[in-house]
C-alpha cells in the first residue's frame, strides 16, 4: 500500500480506540521498552503526543527516563524551515500546544542534534523492513538525517507492521526497532 492509503487506514484505526485502550497500550509499550539495550545511554529523545490523534502516550516513558536520571529533549517544530528545535526537559520548561496541538516548549536549553543517542519516533504505520509513515511533512526524517550515525530510533506502535511501504523515498529514514504492546521488531 502507499503512504497516502496508509495515513488514511491508521487515522482511522487509531480514532476506534479508547482512553483506555490507548492507555493500557501505551504502559505495555513502556514497559516493552524496558527489554532494549538502551538504558546505558544519556540523552534520550521523546514526543510529546497529540491526543487529538490518539498517539501513544509517552508519559510512562517520561516517567522511566526521569526515574532513571536520563537527559530527556523534546522538540519544536519550526513549519516555515520543517526543521525541529531540540531543548531539554526541566521541572522550568513550559509546554504549549501549537496550532496543530502538538505540545511543544515555549523555550528551554537548547541541545545539540549530535548530543541524541535515543530517539523515540512517533508514526502512524510502518512496515516489517523498518520503514515508517508518519503525517507527511518530513520533519523527523530531517532530523533523523541529522542525527549521529549511532542514533538508535525507536518506533512506538499500537498496531502489527504492514508488509510493504510502496513508496518509500530516498530521504526516509529507516528505524532500528519498533515496539508495541506485545513485541519488539528489530529492523
Amino acid at each position: 500500500m502507499n503512504k497516502k492509503t496508509l495515513r488514511q487506514k491508521y487515522k482511522e484505526k487509531r480514532q476506534k480506540l479508547s482512553i483506555e485502550e490507548i492507555e493500557e497500550k501505551s504502559l505495555a509499550i513502556a514497559n516493552n521498552l524496558l527489554q532494549l539495550n538502551i538504558w546505558n545511554k544519556t540523552y534520550f529523545h521523546i514526543f510529546l503526543p497529540i491526543v487529538e490523534q490518539k498517539e501513544v502516550d509517552t508519559e510512562f516513558i517520561l516517567q522511566i527516563l526521569a526515574g532513571k536520571d536520563k537527559e530527556i529533549v523534546i522538540s519544536k517544530s519550526d513549519f516555515a524551515t520543517r526543521e525541529m528545535l531540540h531543548f531539554l526537559l526541566t521541572d522550568n520548561t513550559k509546554i504549549v500546544k501549537n496550532e496543530y496541538n502538538i505540545p511543544e516548549p515555549v523555550n528551554g536549553l537548547p541541545v545539540p542534534v549530535e548530543m541524541i543517542d535515543v530517539v523515540f519516533v512517533p508514526l502512524l504505520t510502518y512496515d516489517k523492513q523498518g520503514n515508517r509513515v508518519g503525517y507527511g511533512k518530513g520533519f523527523y526524517d530531517k532530523f533523523l538525517s541529522q542525527c549521529k550515525p549511532d542514533v538508535i530510533k525507536i518506533g512506538l506502535s499500537f498496531f502489527e507492521p504492514e508488509e510493504q511501504i510502496d513508496d518509500v523515498l530516498e530521504t526516509d529514514v529507516k528505524l532500528d526497532f519498533c515496539v508495541t504492546g506485545e513485541k519488539i521488531l528489530q529492523f
